[in-house]
This record gives C-alpha cells, sequence and structure tokens, in this order.
C-alpha cells in the first residue's frame, strides 16, 4: 500500500515536472525567434565588413599624370580615406621580438588604446649631450641575454614582399572618435606636426630607456602621428588563414630568442677594387658575361644577386676630411690616393699632387682659368638663364671633378653631377670627397634614375658623349630630362674648332636639334680660355612637333611614361608637352627662393596626398614638420656639429620637407625615393631641390666614405619586407665615412634591431629612444674595422 501511494505521488510529480519543461521550451524558442528578427531587421548588406584587402604598396610605383605621388590604390575613394588611417607599416605583420608576448587570437581587434598627449614646449628638458653614453643592454633595458650567431635569413627579414592581403589591421576607433570630437581642426593638426618627447624619467613606462633628453628633441607622441599615416585600403575586420600562421611561426621563432642578443661577425671584403668598392659597379663577374661593352653596358650598374654583407677597408692613413669650404680647392691625398687623373689631366688644371694634398687650381678642360669665370660667361651669353633665379637645378653631364657644380654653389644653383666609374680614375670620388655633389653613372643603355621635365638647365662641357649617331638616342635622354623652355649649355670642340672631325659633328648636331624643335639661342668664344659654347633652348609647347615635315625623331607612343626612370632602356623618340595647364611641365617654378615653400600649382586639392591629406595640405604639413623636427631636434638638441657636415643623404624622401628644412646650413641634401614608394620626386625638383631614384635592396651607385650624414625615416621598417636589413646596413656603412652620423626614426623593434648592428659595428650611440612603439636612434661611425677577411677572392670584383 504505502508503495502504491508512493507511485501515485511520483507519476502526479513527473506530470507536472513535464509541463513545467514544456512550457520553459516554449518560452524560450519564442525569445529566440525573438531576437532573430530582431537582428536580421538590424543588419544590412552594407553593414557587412568588406574582406577586400589592398595590393603590395612594393610591386610598383605609381606615375600617373591624375595623381603622381599617390600609392598603388588607385581605386580607393578620397571619401573613404581618413586622415587617422593606420599607415601601410602598421598594417604589416610585425617581425620583432616584442611580438612573443602577443595572443594568437587574431579576430579580436583592441579599439581601446591610449589617447596620446600632446607635448609642451614649455614642459620639456635641455639636452644634456655631455651625458651621452653607450647603454649595455638592448633597446628594451635588457641587460642580459643568451649571444646567438646570426645565421642567414632567420632574423633579417625575408627576400620577398609580402602579400598585402596578408596583412594585419590595427585601427584604433575609439581612439579618433575621441580625439576628432574634443579637439578643433587647427588643436589637431598642431598635435599632429609637433611631436614631443615626455622625459621627466630616465626609463618610460614600456621600460625603455633614453640615452639623451631635452626640451629639443621632437619625437612621436602615440603610436604613429597623423602625419605618418599613409594612406592605404583597410582588411575588414578578418585576417587570413595563411597570415595567421605566418604570424605564429615568426611569434614562435621571436620567443626562442626573447632576450638574446644577436652576434653579428664582420669581416673586410676580398675584392679587387678595395677601398673603392662599389657593389653594382664592380661586379666583374656579371661583366664578364655582357654579350656587348659598344653602349658602355659594362659602366651601367649589374648588381649582384645576394647583396653583400662585408665592410670595405678603409685606404691607409685615412685622415678626418677636411671642412667646406676649403675642401673644394683641397683634399687629403691618403683619403683619395689616385694620381692617374692628375698625371692626364694636371695640364688642364683639373687636379695636382701637392705634398699631402690633391688641389683643384682651374677645374676642367674648359675653364681652365677657374669655374666662376666660365659660370659669368655663360650668364653674359645669356642673361636669361638667370642663375639661382630662374635656373636653379642643373644636370652636369661628364662633370670631370665636377668644379663647375661646385662653384655654382656661389650664385645658389644647385648642380647634380655624373660620369661613369671609368679610365679617368676617380673623379667622381674627388668630388665628393670636395663636398661637391655627384654620383658614378653613364649613358649607355638606361634611361637615368631622374623624373622627366626636372632639370632647369642640362650643361656639358668636353663630356664626350656621342650625341649625334644611333638617331640621337642619348640626347633624346637630355630631351626627357630638360623642363619644357630650359636650356642645353653645350661646351665642346666642334662648337669653336673647324677641324674636319669637329665640323662634321657639328653638322649633324645642327640637324638633329633642329629636328628636335630645340632653338640655337646663343653661340659665344671665350677668349680668356679659349672655348666656346652653344646654347639650345627646348620647346614650351607642341607646335614645333606638329608643324615638323618629317617625323624624325619620332613621337613616343602615348602609353609610353616618360617618368618610369628604373632600369627603363632607352628610346629614340621624343613625348608630347602636357597642354593642360594644370599639369606639370606647362608653367615654369616659381623663382628661387619662393619655389622651396611654394605649393607647386600642379597639386590640386581633390588629390590625396602620401599622408592623407589634401595633397597642398600635405605637402606643407610635412614641411612644417620637418622644420619643426629640424630645427628643435637635429640642429639644436642632438649633439651634431653641423660645421663638420657637408653631404647629407635622405634615404627615403617624401616632399623633401627635411632637405628643405637644412636650406640655410652649409650642406646639401640627396634626396632618394624609394622605388617602391609614391613618386614624389618631381615635387621635389619643383622646390629647388634635387634627388634621384634607388632601390635600397642594391648598392648605392657612388664610392664608399662619402656621405658625413644619413637621414632614414621609416625606411628599414618597410624594407624588411622585401630584403635582409643586414646588407643595408652594409650598405650603410660603406656610404658613410668615418665619425659620420645615421640618423634612423622608425618602429621601436626596428630601432633596437639597428642599434645592435651598429654596436656590433663599433659605433657609437649617441642617442636612443622610444615610445609608445616608435623610436629614434643617432648613432655615429668610428674608425674600426675588422682584423679578419672574407676566405677566397669575391667573384663580385
Amino acid at each position: 500500500m504505502a508503495f502504491g501511494r508512493s507511485s501515485r505521488t511520483d507519476t502526479r510529480r513527473t506530470s507536472s515536472s513535464y509541463c513545467s519543461t514544456t512550457t520553459l521550451v516554449v518560452l524560450v524558442a519564442l525569445c529566440l525567434v525573438g531576437a532573430w528578427m530582431m537582428t536580421s531587421s538590424a543588419m544590412a548588406p552594407a553593414e557587412v565588413p568588406s574582406p577586400a584587402t589592398k595590393s603590395d604598396m612594393s610591386d610598383k610605383v605609381s606615375r600617373t599624370s591624375s595623381n603622381p605621388y599617390k600609392d598603388g590604390s588607385d581605386d580607393a575613394s578620397e571619401d573613404s580615406i581618413s586622415d587617422d588611417n593606420s599607415s601601410g607599416e602598421n598594417n604589416m605583420p610585425n617581425k620583432s621580438d616584442s611580438e612573443s608576448d602577443k595572443t594568437s587570437e587574431k579576430l579580436e581587434e583592441k579599439t581601446e588604446v591610449e589617447n596620446p598627449t600632446k607635448g609642451s614646449d614649455d614642459t620639456n628638458n635641455d639636452l644634456d649631450n655631455s651625458s651621452n653614453t653607450q647603454n649595455d643592454g638592448d633597446a628594451n633595458g635588457n641587460k642580459g641575454g643568451e649571444t646567438i650567431e646570426e645565421a642567414g635569413d632567420a632574423k633579417e627579414g625575408n627576400d620577398t614582399g609580402d602579400e598585402a592581403g596578408g596583412q594585419e589591421q590595427k585601427s584604433k576607433p575609439e581612439q579618433d572618435e575621441k580625439s576628432d570630437g574634443d579637439k578643433t581642426e587647427d588643436e589637431k593638426t598642431e598635435g599632429v606636426i609637433e611631436e614631443k618627447v615626455d622625459q621627466s624619467s630616465d626609463e618610460d613606462k614600456d621600460g625603455n630607456h633614453s640615452r639623451d633628453k631635452g626640451n629639443n628633441e621632437v619625437f612621436p607622441s602615440g603610436a604613429q602621428t597623423e602625419l605618418f599615416n599613409e594612406t592605404s585600403r583597410q582588411n575588414g575586420a578578418w585576417s587570413t588563414q595563411a597570415v595567421e600562421s605566418k604570424n605564429e611561426k615568426e611569434v614562435q621563432a621571436s620567443s626562442s630568442s626573447k632576450g638574446q642578443t644577436i652576434e653579428y661577425s664582420w669581416k673586410l671584403c676580398n675584392v679587387k677594387a678595395g677601398a673603392d668598392y662599389i657593389p653594382c659597379l664592380d661586379n666583374e663577374a656579371a661583366i664578364k658575361k655582357l654579350r656587348s661593352t659598344k653602349h658602355y653596358e659594362h659602366r651601367e650598374r649589374h648588381c649582384p644577386d645576394n647583396a653583400p654583407t662585408c665592410l670595405v677597408p678603409l685606404p691607409d692613413g685615412f685622415k678626418r676630411l677636411i671642412k667646406w669650404p676649403k675642401s673644394r680647392e683641397k683634399i687629403w691625398y691618403n683619403n683619395v690616393p689616385h694620381t692617374k687623373l692628375a698625371a692626364v689631366k694636371g695640364h688642364q688644371n683639373w687636379v695636382k699632387v701637392s705634398g699631402e694634398y690633391l688641389t683643384f687650381p682651374g677645374g676642367g678642360t674648359q675653364f681652365k682659368h677657374g669655374a666662376l669665370h666660365y659660370i659669368d660667361f655663360i650668364q653674359e651669353s645669356l642673361p636669361n638663364i638667370a642663375w639661382g633665379k630662374r635656373s636653379r637645378v642643373i644636370l652636369d653631364v661628364g662633370c670631370g671633378v665636377a668644379s663647375f657644380g661646385g662653384y655654382l654653389f656661389d650664385r645658389d644653383v644647385l648642380a647634380i653631377s655624373f660620369a661613369p666609374k671609368d679610365e679617368h680614375e676617380a673623379q667622381v670620388q674627388f668630388a665628393l670627397e670636395r663636398g661637391i655633389p655627384a654620383i658614378s653613372a653613364v649613358m649607355g643603355t638606361k634611361r637615368l634614375p631622374f623624373p622627366s621635365k626636372v632639370f632647369d638647365v642640362v650643361h656639358c662641357a668636353r663630356c664626350r658623349v656621342p650625341w649625334h649617331i644611333e638617331g640621337g638616342m642619348l640626347l633624346l635622354e637630355l630631351n626627357r630630362l630638360l623642363r619644357p623652355g630650359g636650356y642645353f649649355v653645350w661646351s665642346a670642340t666642334p662648337v669653336y674648332q673647324d677641324l674636319p672631325e669637329d665640323a662634321e659633328i657639328w653638322k649633324a648636331m645642327s640637324a638633329l636639334t633642329k629636328s628636335m624643335c630645340w632653338e640655337m639661342v646663343t653661340r659665344k668664344n671665350d677668349t680668356l680660355n679659349q672655348v666656346g659654347l652653344a646654347v639650345y633652348r627646348k620647346p614650351s609647347d607642341n607646335k614645333c612637333y606638329e608643324k615638323r615635315a618629317k617625323d624624325n625623331p619620332p613621337l613616343c607612343q602615348e602609353s609610353d611614361n616618360p617618368d618610369a626612370a628604373w632600369n627603363v632602356p632607352l628610346q629614340a623618340c621624343m613625348h608630347k608637352l602636357p597642354v593642360d595647364p594644370t599639369s606639370r611641365g606647362t608653367v615654369w617654378p616659381e623663382q628661387w627662393p619662393q619655389r622651396l615653400e611654394k605649393t607647386p600649382y600642379w597639386l590640386s586639392g581633390s588629390q590625396t596626398g602620401v599622408y592623407g591629406k589634401p595633397a597642398p595640405e600635405d605637402f606643407q604639413a610635412d614641411y612644417e614638420h620637418w622644420k619643426q623636427i629640424v630645427g628643435k631636434s637635429y640642429v639644436n638638441g642632438m649633439g651634431i656639429n653641423w660645421s663638420t657636415v657637408r653631404n647629407v643623404m635622405d634615404m627615403r624622401s617624401v616632399y623633401g620637407g627635411f632637405a628643405a628644412a637644412l636650406r640655410d646650413m652649409k650642406v646639401w641634401v640627396m634626396n632618394i625615393v624609394s622605388i617602391d614608394s609614391p613618386d614624389t620626386l618631381p615635387i621635389i625638383y619643383e622646390r629647388g631641390l634635387f634627388g634621384m631614384y634607388h632601390d635600397w635592396c642594391e648598392s648605392f651607385s657612388t664610392y664608399p666614405r662619402t656621405y658625413d650624414l644619413l637621414h632614414a625615416d621609416h625606411l628599414f621598417s618597410k624594407l624588411k619586407k622585401r630584403c635582409r636589413l643586414l646588407p643595408v646596413i652594409a650598405e650603410v656603412d660603406r656610404v658613410l665615412r668615418p665619425e659620420g652620423k645615421l640618423i634612423v626614426r622608425d618602429d621601436a623593434d626596428v630601432i633596437s634591431e639597428i642599434e645592435n648592428m651598429a654596436k656590433s659595428l663599433h659605433w657609437e650611440i649617441t642617442l636612443a629612444y622610444s615610445k609608445d612603439n616608435e623610436g629614434l636612434l643617432c648613432v655615429q661611425k668610428t674608425m674600426w674595422r675588422p682584423q679578419d677577411t672574407e676566405t677566397g677572392m669575391s667573384s663580385l670584383s
């Protein structure tokens, strides 16, 4: 009985429990249906994050006429590009040791970031240059750590570029909204352009140590200032499996060496060129394979497949350089111990050996009595050339020891001179040792590394170039480089001698220049030097081209890009001149020095600049930025003795703002626009400055020990995507003079890597600072050279 009562009671409880469960299930189902309906109605197709990725900027250089400096994302609308976009370098996977602290959760974006604070001039402290010391630890303050050998490509980056589709997005929406809402436009701009350092302590919150501190140092506030946020397309909310796997491998690899110091083993180069080694010009293995040298192919660039990592030895008895302007007249013989040119050209006053010096009494075959007289003779022959006003940037072909360009500084003119590394031993090396701009190059089978329509004047004084042969191909290359309305100054024996060979050349040149629509504006003789010159003017429009009876030389195809100049073969054709009044080349630049600060007329507000602003604003913001940096930090705050600085190179120039900010210094700046960067080199020339294209994965076309200061702004972090940094630093060591300076602004992990390499080279670390993943490094090269030499003669030379 008792069992029976208990059974009925359990049955009732079971039935009641079943009803309650059924009710609960129904309620849950109704809630789920309601939530789904609300979610469906709230979503719209436009709100779904796009998985599209942007193409890798390093794959090509954009040189379109509508936007000559825009990156490869041509289809990105201006409205979709914010001033606060993450830069290309910030989107790429980080390859440093600091990655070991990251998790593998790639789908969750970190949006809560610390809003960078704006610095104040009144709160910064003066730099104490006397307290600069070299820290034994790395940039993160690590003192100890196991030492490992540097091996191959493991720590130096990849030989090929990363696919942009695998870039990791690091946007900061909450920070952007806050900063935009709390500041006026002027305040935002000021906060972006003016970089400050908070130096209340020698060690910041991240444990990074500053080797130097003070109120003169200008430094980015926050992970990356707006100015450095180069325009890029976002990747959407999701990463890809390829990138996640690749990043994890890199994190694991970096974790294995966390806290360790990489030891670099340096050796001297074992090459025939010895102390004058230029890897891309002394590659004998490649030169021996050439089928012909008829067009000076053996003087062109032939870079080794693997860039060298050895160090170039110093000449015996190398001495500290003579300062400018005395260096224009004499240099130390031991620094450039070559006498062949003095023996061959001494009677023409090129160069002479005088005790422990090499002296330059005249400077050239055409101006035995001094370059200044010759320069003034040109001005008297053609007053419209207006040195230092209308004519500011010129190209000197076959420059010899570059005395012409050296004395043009007295007329406020910049001349970039070039000559081949040939039997005229070390002529370009003499020029650079004297403090005169020059590169090793030849007019052979390829275009020179300059954009079109940029030189105000092209000059040739006995430059030994056969302009009239093969359809005038070489003269047509000068036509590409010369501004519409610019002048070609030709001083050679055919102009003023009547020998049969000279007369024949003059006749051929006269026919060629006429067919090119060049007008000969003057032809005069200099009685003092007993030489003569002819000056031709390039047309400013296409009227003459259209009236020619014969299409010879022919006009280039419309598809031919005259600005494409990196390893592009020469063509015997002429490019049509621009006709749109808003196009570059239709209007002569402002007179110097107004053109330095003037925004080029062909930069339109509808174009997006490198940093994401409308192009004219971008240009001005860049200039103000570098005036702040140079004035407050580089000139007054880093302990650099600028009286010892003459030859300067900006290894990654954008608008030439760094060079423009140094205008009042007694220096000249070679502006390098990397071949994988936006093509802004025409803008630099429009300002009355000069530069050239280059790929820093290869050696530069200059002699060793030719620059006093190298400046690299966010260069090395970009290079790591394409090539190893070790050969690049070896190239920096080759180009930089003993006691020369290297200034690097880059990501903190890259700064740490460069600092370690500099220490291994026995360079002095004069300043190293990092904050918010941004770093600043200033190092000075020493006289140190390794004792060991590479085993076996290198096949490169």
